[in-house]
């Protein structure tokens, strides 16, 4: 009776709201699970699959236990979902890329993956006794990977290269991202759907899904995605315990700042991203000390909140604290090299965020001061205002500004070349100084439309209003400042060389998640003001039908060009063809910079040869033949086969005949920088290798 009975069976909105953040609680269950047996060297398949099971368990009973009703959906609706974020992956799934010869980041998040599922452990390893000890002419590292006396460190935050080796583990690892992509679907269409109602879910999922930055970061492995399933599920998880109300409320805030902190783990912008997560619990501590009314964001259903907001807004720091200083761990024990790289911009980063926590001990101290002072009658209309003038002076921006940077380190100097090759190839005036990150706005424009950044500004602007009005729309609160935060910071400051599709990347985390919610609630507002305006049912649904096109239609248009299209296939199958010439025992000196760069890693992680660059001139992409040749000799006494890898024959003749062991040709993501790509690259990579007589 039970089985049948229909009071029994989950709503079909329980059914999504469960759905949408069980992502956010897998991934953060196997976060948990997996840093300290990485920290320790156990990150083995028999250890933490079943801890990362027993992790990930755990937190989904925590959260989904007696769960209200937050997602109001049909049945329909929830099925509408589950279909585009099924459509995603599969589709994602089939067209991805294959990048593990190490260019740019997706290879290097590829290769630490492959690192860390094979050896359980970090650094990596050296292996200077394959080559007959140290020498100063051996060179460790590679793009992506830092040579440093405890061993060869990965660049990057090890949250997505942990995940990925799950992947790796299955069989999948080029596949993975397009699993998590689907997920991310969910996760929006979830919040889409708590804070808008259902209706709106199945579009909002659909007009994220087709995205051009979305597909990009779908097909990839990148860390983007990742952060957006913890940012935007700590959201979903925080705004269900509010509206959960006495049942178990700050054990569930308390995992809502636990997975939302553990962006920083994934990224270390996600130091950023959080920030508005702690001036809420900061909010949440001073709303308790002047008055013991429930918190912002509470729904009609959750009633009396146990506790309080206070007692709420100290669960959310607590576990914000927690997720967050995993982080902090692990970059300084992994990752260190990598803070020193980005220390222009991590230190200020720090700056802010102890003006923000300083911000938030005072406010939460001069609450009940604050709490008697009287808001202007003008706050409201200019809150309202002063949205819309930041969306008008980032659309200006190109016209009275150009951003520019002068070169001062080597990865400076870098990156300046690379952008005047670029500009070159886009027939542009040459500046490698020129970041154009004036036209961060333009970018979010090509991927979504203007009626979607135009809406959206409208929903924040009235939202706003609202707020400071007289604290209506207040679950809305933590989404908007998540959103508005990241959003202004991001465009202000990308931080990333500017190309496209590589630029893009920038916004899939927060900005376009964050801008399609707000613009298909701006659509919903506008429809409700048709009907409070005395037009008709049929006005009301000429309004959303047009309405939903115009949102879908801008950003499925510019993704056409290259959603059809995979890239850099045809790797794996190339540097297995490679692994397998390679003979046992060897000892794999690469000879000459392009292939040490991007073959280094690939030779010591996918063929499991010991290999190291030879140091050369800056000015020579050959090293010296006398470094070479007592390489060589070292090797041999060692008892190991020396082999030498290069670009090209001419490179190696002095040392044996070479042969051709990878010949590569494939396609690769367009660098565009003032227009959005609409196509695809050749790429070309070719290696031969000698064996010394």
């Amino acid at each position: 009776m039970a089985l049948t009975d229909p009071s029994r069976r989950p709503s079909a909105g329980r059914v999504l709201a469960v759905l949408s953040v069980v992502p956010a609680l897998l991934v953060a269950g196997w976060l948990l699970a997996g840093l300290p047996l990485l920290l320790l060297g156990w990150f083995r398949p028999l250890v933490a699959v079943p801890l990362g099971i027993a992790v990930a368990g755990a937190l989904c009973v925590a959260a989904l236990r007696r769960l209200p009703e937050t997602a109001d959906a049909t049945g329909w609706q929830t099925g509408g979902v589950l279909a585009v974020a099924l459509g995603s992956g599969v589709f994602n799934a089939l067209l991805h890329s294959e990048q593990l010869i190490v260019r740019r980041d997706p290879a290097t998040y590829a290769q630490y993956a492959i690192w860390i599922a094979e050896h359980g452990s970090l650094p990596v390893d050296r292996q200077e006794a394959a080559f007959g000890g140290a020498d100063p002419a051996l060179d460790f590292g590679s793009v992506g990977f830092y040579d440093r006396p405890e061993g060869v460190v990965p660049q990057f935050m090890p949250g997505p290269p942990m995940v990925f080796a799950a992947g790796e583990w299955l069989g999948g690892l080029l596949v993975s991202p397009a699993v998590l992509g689907a997920l991310a679907v969910l996760v929006v269409a979830g919040v889409a759907a708590r804070l808008g109602g259902g209706r709106w879910a199945v579009p909002t999922a659909l007009a994220f899904a087709v995205s051009l930055p979305v597909l990009y970061t779908s097909r990839t492995t990148l860390s983007e995605i990742t952060s957006l399933i913890l940012l935007f599920g700590g959201v979903a998880l925080l705004h269900d315990a509010h509206a959960a109300g006495g049942r178990g409320s700050p054990g569930r805030v308390a995992l809502a700042g636990l997975v939302a902190g553990l962006a920083v783990l994934v990224r270390v912008d996600g130091l950023r991203d959080v920030l508005p997560v702690l001036a809420y619990a900061g909010f949440l501590i001073a709303l308790g000390r002047t008055r013991g009314g429930a918190p912002a964001g509470a729904g009609a259903r959750g009633g009396a909140v146990r506790g309080g907001p206070g007692r709420l807004g100290l669960a959310l720091l607590g576990g914000l604290a927690a997720g967050a200083g995993l982080g902090f761990v692990a970059a300084a024990v992994l990752a260190r090299p990598y803070l020193s790289y980005l220390s222009r911009s991590v230190v200020p980063l720090l700056a802010v965020c102890a003006a923000v926590l300083l911000l938030t001990v005072l406010g939460a101290a001069l609450a009940p001061r604050l709490a008697r002072w009287r808001r202007p009658a003008f706050l409201p209309a200019a809150g309202a205002a002063a949205v819309v003038a930041v969306m008008l002076g980032f659309a200006v921006r190109p016209w009275v500004q150009q951003v520019t940077r002068q070169p001062v380190t080597e990865e400076d100097w870098l990156t300046y070349r690379f952008i005047e090759v670029t500009q070159r190839d886009n027939g542009l005036p040459i500046d490698g100084g020129h970041l154009y990150f004036e036209n961060s706005l333009y970018w979010v424009i090509w991927y979504i439309g203007f009626p979607a950044v135009v809406l959206a500004t409208l929903a924040a602007a009235v939202l706003v209003r609202r707020m400071l009005r007289d604290g209506a729309s207040a679950e809305w609160l933590l989404p908007l400042a998540l959103i508005g935060w990241t959003t202004v910071t991001t465009l202000l400051r990308p931080e990333i060389t500017p190309d496209h599709p590589w630029a893009s990347r920038r916004l899939v985390p927060v900005v376009l998640p964050g801008l399609l919610l707000l613009a298909f609630w701006g659509l919903a507002w506008v429809r409700d003001k048709a009907r409070r305006l005395g037009y008709g049912r049929r006005a009301q649904g000429w309004i959303a039908g047009v309405g939903v096109v115009l949102l879908l239609v801008p950003g499925a248009i510019t993704s056409i060009g290259t959603a059809f299209t995979p890239v850099e296939r045809g790797e794996r199958a190339a540097v297995e063809a490679m692994c397998a010439a390679i003979p046992p025992r060897a000892s794999v000196l690469l000879v000459e910079r392009v292939t040490g760069d991007r073959f280094t890693q690939v030779v010591r992680g996918m063929c499991g040869a010991p290999s190291a660059q030879v140091r050369r001139a800056e000015s020579t992409d050959t090293p010296p033949e006398a470094d070479v040749r007592r390489l060589i000799a070292k090797i041999r006494a060692a008892g190991r086969v020396p082999v030498l890898l290069a670009a090209q024959p001419g490179q190696l003749t002095a040392y044996g005949p070479p042969r051709q062991v990878l010949a590569l040709r494939t396609k690769q993501d367009e660098r565009s920088l003032v227009k959005p790509p609409d196509g695809v690259w050749s790429l070309s990579a070719t290696v031969w290798m000698a064996l010394p007589a």
